[in-house]
């Protein structure tokens, strides 16, 4: 493997296993994601419906032909908890030090690395 494929794994793993290693505190109901979905007025629904897209956009990620989809939500989503944690939740949040900002940033960073790096599958964009 040469030193491009790896970063182009690095690219699409990253940003995946990020948004799939909080689908367990999402969906167990953890303290501090409902601490985070009540602030922001979306719990229980808002928590488990972002855990259950985040669970898509990972999968998307993932699969080659859909990578640029996956960018584009996970651009979609890193977006609106970017602006909750700058709005109402803080950077960091409840004592993380910053943790999960700094997570949805690298994130959000690398699924606009994908987008632009996948810009020519995006179906619509040949019209």
């Amino acid at each position: 493997m040469n030193f491009k494929s790896i970063l182009n794994l690095a690219l699409r793993v990253v940003p995946a296993v990020i948004l799939l290693q909080t689908l367990f505190f999402k969906f167990s109901a953890a303290p501090e994601s409902v601490y985070i979905f009540s602030t922001l007025g979306l719990e229980p629904y808002g928590r488990i419906g972002l855990g259950i897209v985040e669970l898509v956009v990972a999968i998307l990620l993932l699969i080659p032909k859909t990578t640029w989809l996956g960018g584009l939500l996970g651009v979609g989503i890193m977006s609106g908890a970017l602006f909750s944690h700058l709005t109402k939740l803080g950077v960091a949040v409840q004592g993380d030090g910053g943790t999960l900002f700094i997570l949805a940033l690298i994130t959000f960073v690398f699924c606009v690395i994908l987008l632009w790096k996948n810009r020519k599958d995006i179906p619509f964009l040949h019209l």
